[in-house]
């Protein structure tokens, strides 16, 4: 069911208060579709450079270059592919290890926030703040 035009606007504000008010949550957020996307990507990448390599093998045993050339080319697109994929990050454990760092490092009350309580706790209580802060 499509949003109604009151909905859509009203969601395009909690998205931008959200940015506004926690960057690191909002950028986490959007980048999600991103690592969801390079791994597809990088996996697509692993499947080539072994069909790649099949066809390769397959030229050299049918004796036809140009098949074994495809097939090179193919693992050579595939390995490329694969390296800018993983450039621009495919999550994992590195991921993990990372925020944990940043953590102990310039904001080290972050990692306790981030810690206490479930997500719908801590934003009803942003959420009593931004109300208290209002009617001030």
């Amino acid at each position: 069911m499509p949003l109604s035009d009151e909905e859509a606007r009203l969601l395009h504000q909690l998205e931008q208060s959200l940015a506004a008010e926690d960057p690191d949550f909002a950028s986490t957020l959007r980048g999600s579709k991103f690592m969801a996307r390079n791994r597809r990507v990088a996996l697509l990448a692993v499947l080539g450079f072994i069909g790649g390599l099949v066809i390769m093998f397959g030229g050299a045993v049918s004796k036809m270059t140009w098949l074994g050339v495809v097939g090179f080319v193919a693992m050579l697109a595939s390995a490329y592919l694969f390296t800018n994929a993983w450039k621009r990050g495919i999550g994992g454990r590195d991921e993990d290890g990372a925020s944990a760092q940043s953590g102990r490092g310039g904001r080290p009350g972050r990692q306790s926030n981030k810690s206490s309580g479930s997500f719908v706790d801590r934003m009803e209580e942003r959420w009593q703040r931004r109300r208290d802060g209002d009617e001030l």
